[in-house]
């Protein structure tokens, strides 16, 4: 290979910016076709990324907007241990949450890539493991009150040196885990990633010289902060502050308040938490490149889909957040589902952004707040692990539309479980699978739906493992909806007194023929639900997603027995209501359960 030094034009720029894209998805397609477990296979809980050999991300693919900020601080703690100590074929891993990763399932595999004896770059595949060990199966279990007891941590390491794998390191790992084969079938997969996108930038370094190729990395990453800097100049300057809620940690009672202030002045963007509750005494503590990551996920989706997540993009926005705060936990503070934490820090946000961008924010959404795992053992000793985090679920309503029945949340795109996966591997009936009527928060535009899932156990014992939230702070409206309804959770529900209602966040034993179900928020409106098109509740009527009784109360719509539009008995009701209400609050406002506004679903 040449290196032939040329100008950088904007041409080749994007020749090899596209190539690094497609190396990173490439990488991804390698994880779909090659592991093992449904979590990473179906649900899509992974992401992969290319970066320059000084370590700057340059590149992410096609996965989860959630990690983008996540992979840079993990390999961060790895060059702090290895730098200036890699060879060619090493793989490294690390899960350590106080070394710069994320929680203890999910597992960063970085590779360096080497041309002609030089670093030219970074490959990082992020996984989410079935189960990394720990008091209970799956690893996200909310009563944790510190990490020893998550599972296995791997500090930054070498999991292959120079080709060879650590049979050491494999070893522990496979004694440590409940479900081995899955766990070494994920790893393996990530490898055969890295090794696909080594031959890809290869490729890319044999075209273009080590050198240039090199410049262009800088070059990019130098266009991606240009481009970012002007979408932040052109927002509002201003300070924007907004509050959202997590009902508890599922040791304490009291609510966890994550307070979070925007400021946007010139081309640059800071979110503070300062005011933010202490960190919680379960695990449900996002740390703080996980935070991070949360905002950048949030800015993304507020810019031009086109720009870049890279290294470019991260520096015109700063996060702050005090040292022992619940977004900023400090060590021993357990991680493992952090992932909820992580969903309202977003949220959160976005409540700020609402207000700063009345006309481009919508409501919040009602999905991911559920982490659902299943353990147990065959009579041979085999042990059985399901774990999957019901992520398609109800959009907020928007300026312009109604929010999506069964869609992820803006800020990532995972999956759910096929139910003849889950069926065909697991010892679990899948019941029923469906929406939610009247769950929608009301708005001129409304909430999703959220969705509803049955899990009936055919083994003898397991142990059901749930996190879940919004059953008492709603997914909030804006511009003068309503909130999205309250989520629950119930075991035996067709059993007598509609079964037993089940806590936010527990653990619980099950037995043969016991069934669980989850009933998802649904999302918040956006607008008056009094100026809604009264043809578009009857429409809503007529495909079931609304009841009669739901029209009248909600939307000030009343529905003959034919199902069509009284259309003089709608305009004296909302007449009426308007005149007996006064005007609505605009802002968005997190509201609980029992303030009134919540109407409660058909389940």
């Amino acid at each position: 290979m040449t290196d032939t030094p040329a100008p950088r034009d904007p041409v080749t720029r994007e020749v090899i910016r596209s190539s690094l894209v497609t190396a990173a998805d490439s990488m991804a397609v390698t994880v779909v076709r090659t592991a093992r477990s449904a979590v990473v296979k179906d649900g899509m809980d992974f992401s992969t990324a290319v970066f320059n050999g000084a370590g700057e991300q340059v590149a992410q693919g096609l996965t989860l907007p959630f990690h983008m900020g996540a992979m840079q601080p993990a390999l961060d703690g790895v060059l702090d241990r290895y730098r200036g100590d890699v060879r060619p074929g090493d793989i490294l891993a690390s899960n350590d949450p106080y070394s710069g990763a994320s929680h203890l399932p999910d597992i960063f595999l970085f590779k360096p890539v080497f041309a002609e004896r030089t670093l030219i770059a970074w490959l990082c595949v992020i996984a989410h493991h079935t189960d990394v060990g720990g008091r209970v199966a799956g690893g996200n279990a909310c009563d944790n009150t510190e990490i020893y007891q998550e599972g296995l941590r791997l500090p930054p390491l070498k999991l292959i040196a120079a080709g060879q794998r650590n049979d050491a390191v494999w070893r522990i790992i496979g004694a440590n885990v409940r479900v081995p084969s899955l766990v070494h079938g994920d790893l393996l997969a990530q490898v055969a990633a890295l090794e696909q996108g080594e031959r890809d930038l290869l490729a890319l370094a044999a075209d273009h010289g080590i050198g240039r190729l090199d410049r262009y990395l800088t070059d990019i990453i130098e266009q991606t902060e240009r481009r970012t800097r002007a979408e932040i100049a052109a927002l509002p300057d201003g300070s924007w502050s907004f509050s959202d809620f997590i009902d508890g940690d599922g040791i304490r009672p009291e609510p966890i308040e994550i307070r979070v202030r925007v400021t946007i002045a010139g081309d640059e963007l800071a979110a503070d938490f300062a005011g933010t509750s202490p960190q919680a005494a379960g695990s449900i503590n996002p740390n703080l490149p996980y935070t991070t990551s949360a905002v950048y996920a949030v800015l993304k989706t507020l810019t031009d889909p086109t720009i870049d997540a890279n290294a470019g993009f991260f520096r015109p926005i700063a996060v702050r957040a005090p040292a022992g705060c619940f977004v900023n936990p400090q060590h021993p503070a357990a991680v493992a589902a952090r992932g909820l934490g992580g969903f309202r820090v977003a949220q959160a946000v976005f409540g700020a952004m609402a207000k700063a961008l009345p006309d481009r924010v919508p409501a919040a959404w009602g999905g991911g707040e559920f982490g659902v795992s299943f353990g147990g053992y065959y009579p041979d000793g085999r042990a059985f692990v399901f774990l999957e985090f019901n992520n398609d679920g109800p959009r907020g309503g928007g300026p312009h539309a109604d929010g999506a029945d069964g869609l992820t949340a803006p800020v990532h795109n995972m999956a759910n479980t096929p139910i003849e996966t889950i069926e065909a591997a697991q010892p679990l009936l899948i019941r029923r699978y469906g929406f939610v009527p009247d769950s929608g928060g009301p708005g001129r535009f409304r909430g999703g739906l959220g969705l509803l899932r049955e899990y009936e156990l055919t083994h003898d014992q397991a142990t059901l493992q749930v996190r879940s939230d919004r059953g008492r702070f709603l997914p909030w409206g804006t511009q003068g909806g309503s909130s999205g309804t309250a989520s629950a959770n119930l075991l035996n529900p067709d059993g007598e007194r509609g079964g037993e209602r089940l806590p936010g966040k527990f653990l619980r034993p099950l037995e043969r023929g016991d069934v669980y179900r989850l009933v998802q928020p649904g999302g918040g409106g956006y607008g008056d639900p009094l100026e809604r098109d009264p043809e578009a509740v009857r429409e809503d009527a007529a495909q079931g997603k609304i009841s009669a009784a739901h029209a009248r109360a909600a939307y000030g719509v009343v529905l003959n027995r034919a199902g069509r539009v009284d259309v003089a008995e709608t305009a004296a009701l909302r007449d009426r209501r308007k005149r007996a209400r006064g005007p609505l609050a605009a802002e968005p406002r997190v509201c609980s359960s029992n303030d009134g506004r919540s109407i409660g679903p058909r389940v």
